[in-house]
């Protein structure tokens, strides 16, 4: 006679052999959603074709691998039907259906990730953005706006002096110190890697609970250019993605491709204005020295700066051109691969604190904390004591 533990073998390998039914279109459904192709799947799932057809069924460690895969719960493929989920790209008008299709699949996954991120804020919140002076609420821009007014504006409605600007010690600092003056006035900022140099970030536009999405791999420069790029499309209540290459208003409206425009150049005369360039360019010649100077004393990138020579005739678009490609190479080097830390920065001091704070208060269990966090349940301690480090 087995064993009790010989018993549990044969039932666990037992079970890695049966086929588990499932819903032949949810499978599909799930796969398109995730931008796959069958044959970009074919080499780990063989059987895909017949799967999708209802001729068999994968097992459940089958199962498992296609919800990570696809990035859905195991149990939506035993839903009757494919859940209704409007089009990502509805949200997002200033991009065109093309455009976004061509989006890389890791960039489809952070766009959903984002949105369960969206979720969790409004769950862990109770439903009310607990911002005492809520940004969307107060500022709204309109698409006939003098840009340089709306960027005093804003400015002014976040409290932040071009003096505190250049107070920051590095271009690292600067960018945590706005996505702390963000969170503080409504928008959550979230961070990954997103595998794909052309996207710098992009944002959710929410009533409530708007985020921005920031791609860690760009330069700290880029990414607090992304932060604003990104704000000025929610406070045109509108989705957007910051994309580097390309038209990124290749077959829109003409209204949808001008406040793609005014995004770039709010974010540009956000950073640095115009009136403050005028007075700091007296006295300097237009090289990639000044250049270089402005930027580090603002907190800005390289290209930004000699933009306002290209746009001021001080240079050619072939200075521009070579100036940008010779800066493109430099890129944001990765933080050593730790695994807290990197969930520090890419999830945010806020969001984590919210989080745990939610526990400590008996509201979400130790299992909930853990998927808030995306993290497993035994590694809650540690990173909890980075946590206490990062803020101390």
């Amino acid at each position: 006679m087995d064993s009790p533990q010989q018993h549990e073998e044969h039932s666990r390998r037992a079970m890695a052999r049966e086929q588990i039914p499932i819903t032949a279109d949810v499978l599909q459904w799930a796969r398109e959603r995730a931008g796959f192709s069958i044959d970009d799947l074919r080499r780990d799932f063989r059987q895909l074709e017949a799967w999708e057809r209802g001729e068999s069924f994968p097992t459940y460690p089958q199962l498992e691998k296609l919800a990570d895969r696809f990035k859905v719960p195991v149990a939506v493929f035993f839903f009757p039907e494919p859940p209704y989920v409007a089009p990502a790209h509805e949200s997002f008008r200033t991009l065109s259906v093309a455009r976004f299709d061509a989006l890389p699949h890791r960039v489809r996954f952070l766009l959903r990730k984002a949105t369960a991120l969206r979720i969790n804020l409004e769950e862990l919140n109770g439903g009310q953005n607990p911002a005492e002076r809520f940004i969307l609420r107060d500022v709204r821009l309109t698409p006939e706006m003098d840009i340089p007014a709306m960027a005093a504006q804003v400015r002014a409605y976040l409290g932040v002096t071009l003096e505190r600007q250049r107070s920051w010690t590095n271009s690292e600092a600067a960018f945590e110190a706005w996505r702390g003056v963000l969170a503080d006035h409504g928008v959550a900022v979230f961070k990954d890697a997103f595998g794909d140099e052309d996207t710098s970030g992009f944002c959710l536009y929410h009533e409530v609970f708007p985020l921005v999405y920031v791609n860690n791999s760009s330069v700290k420069t880029r990414q607090s250019f992304t932060l604003f790029h990104e704000l000025a499309h929610l406070l045109f209540h509108t989705s957007g993605i910051d994309t580097l290459s390309g038209d990124p208003g290749e077959g829109l409206t003409p209204a949808a491709r001008h406040v793609e425009a005014m995004c770039n150049r709010f974010a540009a005369e956000f950073l640095l204005p115009t009136a403050q360039f005028e007075t700091d360019m007296r006295g300097l010649p237009p090289t990639m020295g000044t250049a270089t100077q402005l930027a580090k004393h603002y907190h800005v990138s390289r290209e930004l700066v000699f933009r306002r020579f290209l746009d001021r005739g001080d240079i050619t678009q072939e200075d521009y051109r070579r100036a940008a490609a010779q800066w493109a190479e430099q890129r944001q080097e990765g933080s050593g691969g730790n695994h807290y830390w990197t969930k520090i920065v890419y999830l945010g001091i806020n969001y984590i604190n919210l989080a745990f704070s939610r526990y400590a208060q008996n509201r979400i269990s130790e299992t909930e904390l853990a998927d808030y966090l995306d993290t497993k349940v035994r590694s809650l301690p540690k990173l909890e004591s980075y946590l206490s480090r990062k803020v101390s």
